[in-house]
């Protein structure tokens, strides 16, 4: 089959090249009738913009770029677990990007890197994405948000700490979640319970902790200095936070680990110690990953809403997306949670 051109479509809409070419590129000043005849004619050829086409000088890249941390993702898929949450927020941006002809590029950042903002302007001169997805800790990262600024390049944040007048911010509200969860425990009547943070350096982290520190001080509970440890979102740093647990706190009979994948290794973890969830030691996770529910018990959780909020943060990056958003578009986003009571938690042990 022959490819079909923007000479074909002009020709069935009875325009101008020009006239397609601006309604393609999302060109400001175009009449709801011109965008109508342009778009049924495209779209009843077939036609599909090419990147290289794109790329010229002047047109629309149709690109957004989502930025992820290297450290964190790598260290993921050296574990042989992958990230879930890389593929959610994928899957969430990409079905918002594909319903108008965009595309999607992840790109992995080090912001602890001395060279990140020379970088940075190197990614955006090669590929000149029309927005950023910013994702932890880049959505609070002054530099890379200074960067963007500067090329004048839109962004969106998910889950930002602070400065929430830059950007389109999109969270949830993940310390009134983990205060949820925590509660949700101590009405089961866990009263020693232990807490395995992600990395201190994200906001997200230490939201969570907060969460957990709210409830146990609304309950009147006092939190030892040994039933908190640092993990790093990982399986891993699940499976040896809870050995740490058991052997510097071994009054403890609940678990609240700040994602599911280190809730999944404390998991693990207790099995290994001989410990039976949850007769013996009930375990919470955050994120609602897939594993979640396929574990052995499957595990009660907070359902963190990743792909809708990548798919909000795409809708406010893409113009065509953007027009059709009801209220104001500029507006800080903040999605539902939910907390999913399931096997791995039950009343405490007497």
């Amino acid at each position: 089959m022959a490819t079909v051109t923007i000479y074909d479509v002009a020709a069935r809409a009875g325009v101008s090249i020009k006239s397609v070419s601006r309604v393609l590129n999302n060109e400001p000043n175009v009449s709801p009738s011109l965008r109508a005849k342009v778009e049924e004619a495209a779209g009843a050829l077939g036609y599909r913009r090419s990147l290289s086409a794109r790329s010229l000088a002047g047109a629309s890249s149709s690109l957004i770029a989502v930025l992820v941390d290297a450290d964190l993702t790598i260290e993921h898929w050296k574990s042989g677990r992958g990230s879930d949450y890389l593929g959610r927020l994928e899957f969430g941006a990409l079905m918002e990007a594909r319903q108008v002809d965009y595309h999607l590029m992840v790109e992995l950042v080090d912001h602890n890197s001395a060279d990140l903002e020379r970088d940075l302007m190197a990614l955006l001169n090669s590929i000149r994405p029309e927005g950023v997805i910013l994702t932890p800790p880049n959505s609070d990262n002054a530099m890379v948000m200074d960067v963007l600024d500067a090329a004048g390049t839109p962004y969106a944040r998910i889950g930002p700490e602070a400065a929430f007048d830059r950007g389109y911010c999109v969270e949830m509200d993940e310390r009134r979640a983990a205060r949820e969860m925590t509660a949700h425990l101590i009405a089961l009547g866990h009263d020693r319970i232990g807490f395995v943070t992600g990395p201190i350096a994200y906001g997200a982290s230490r939201r969570r902790l907060a969460g957990y520190r709210d409830a146990m001080a609304e309950a009147g509970l006092e939190v030892q200095a040994n039933w908190v440890v640092e993990g790093d979102f990982t399986f891993r740093s699940g499976t040896v936070a809870m050995e740490r647990l058991h052997e510097a706190a071994p009054e403890i009979t609940a678990v609240f680990a700040s994602n599911d994948d280190t809730a999944l290794g404390v998991l693990h973890g207790a099995a290994r110690l001989g410990l039976s969830v949850p007769a013996d030691l009930s375990v919470a996770g955050f994120d609602d990953s897939p594993g979640a529910g396929f574990s052995t018990p499957d595990l009660t959780t907070i359902r963190q809403p990743v792909a809708e909020m990548a798919a909000a943060a795409a809708q406010r990056l893409i113009p065509p997306l953007r027009r059709l958003l009801a209220g104001d578009p500029n507006a800080r986003v903040i999605v539902a949670h939910d907390l999913i009571a399931r096997q791995s938690t039950a009343e405490r042990p007497r």
